[in-house]
């Protein structure tokens, strides 16, 4: 089977699941879409996943497009499954969109986190008022959030450049929302252009706005689109690359990539460095203080994780999960409805698990000894590569 043919049978499933499902895709680069061709049946759909995936190796593909497009095609396959009914179990899904196993949370890990959350919080009575306070305080104003935005964009647009990640033509529109299920989104608008949103319903704090920009525009999806229209697609004409999916191992190291995206441009002292810049328009905070705050609240990563398991594997009703939440994730009513919002949503329900395992693994592998975490995430950009094949580069250099 000749590459182009691989390719082509690719895109077309891709583009045939997002009309049964859509939002499977979530960027789409290129002014033309890829032809789905001919409505096919979300049973038909299983069986071509399953078709391309033997063929696959015969298509005289590089080893690297060969394994990113036989990870994808295990997901994809087991999104179709879902979608004609054919009861692939949650878990199950998960591992597919992961490229690899998906760990529940660790009830000891939460006490350990809660500990340290005492210790550094004010007070000594109930841990989730007291978080939740300090959350309060920390809160940007809605009428300052506009320039909250732009002072820290602008600041993490020039460190960007300043590291290499971008070099060309580009530019980022954000726009304040009030009502949606996530906290900020990102969406392609044209060649290297994107508009952000971000959910003034959500309430941003001063300490977590640099790394929310950060994560959707530069150096996080904003860049990550950039460097993929212009390396794998503009460059080497890696057609594949067109399409980012929701629910597939791309999606899982994009999440991840621009999880760790504050941390690959000014590393651990981001809070200091977030606080000097919110400084200049009024709004400095402790920023020392915010990142040891930060570290113990993403050892709780995982109880969103277990709320999804629960709802969606062990059919837990939302009141169970509910109060799960409230008391590992030490959320109050309001919080623990988001996440509940969130992971029930039929488009975003297996997306919780792109945060929790592709952060934690990207992370990993930026911090490797030979470059700097900048560099490795240009890498990381620059290449089709898996959560599989990250982990086996991890466990080849220690």
């Amino acid at each position: 089977m000749p590459v182009d043919e691989a390719v082509r049978d690719y895109l077309s499933l891709v583009g045939a699941l997002d009309h049964h499902r859509p939002g499977t895709i979530t960027v789409r680069t290129g002014d033309d879409p890829p032809s789905a061709g001919p409505v096919r049946s979300p049973g038909a759909l299983v069986r071509a996943a399953g078709d391309l995936a033997t063929r696959l190796p015969d298509a005289g593909l590089e080893p690297r497009r060969e394994r990113f497009l036989a990870a994808q095609l295990v997901a994809l396959e087991s999104a179709a499954r879902r979608v004609a009914g054919q009861g692939v179990p949650y878990a199950a899904a998960l591992r597919a969109a992961a490229d690899g196993p998906v760990l529940a949370g660790d009830e000891d890990g939460y006490r350990a986190a809660h500990r340290d959350l005492d210790a550094l919080l004010p007070g000594s009575g109930d841990l989730a008022e007291r978080l939740a306070e300090h959350r309060r305080r920390d809160e940007v104003p809605a009428e300052r959030l506009p320039v909250a935005v732009d002072a820290l964009a602008l600041a993490l647009r020039e460190r960007a450049r300043d590291v290499g990640l971008v070099d060309g033509p580009e530019e980022v529109a954000f726009e304040i929302v009030t009502d949606a299920p996530w906290n900020a989104l990102h969406l392609r608008t044209g060649p290297g252009r994107s508009r952000v949103l971000v959910n003034a319903g959500s309430r941003p704090r001063r300490a977590g706005l640099a790394r929310l920009l950060a994560h959707e525009a530069h150096p996080g999806h904003h860049v990550e689109q950039w460097r993929r229209e212009t390396v794998l697609v503009g460059e080497r004409g890696w057609a594949e690359h067109r399409l980012v999916v929701l629910g597939t191992p791309q999606a899982l190291l994009a999440e991840g990539a621009a999880d760790n995206g504050l941390y690959a441009l000014v590393g651990d002292r981001w809070g200091r460095w977030a606080s000097d810049v919110l400084a200049t328009v009024g709004l400095g905070f402790d920023g020392e203080h915010a990142e040891r705050l930060a570290d113990a609240v993403a050892r709780l990563a995982r109880v969103r994780l277990d709320a999804a398991l629960a709802l969606h594997g062990a059919r837990a009703r939302p009141d169970e999960v509910a109060a799960h939440l409230r008391r590992w994730l030490l959320v109050d009513d309001r919080g623990a409805r988001r996440v509940l919002r969130f992971v029930a949503d039929p488009r975003w329900r297996d997306h919780v698990v792109t945060y929790v395992e592709g952060g934690p693994l990207v992370r990993r592998w930026l911090d490797r000894p030979g470059a700097t975490p900048a560099q490795r995430l240009r890498a990381l950009h620059d290449e089709p590569w898996t959560p599989s094949g990250l982990r086996e580069e991890l466990r080849r250099t220690g």
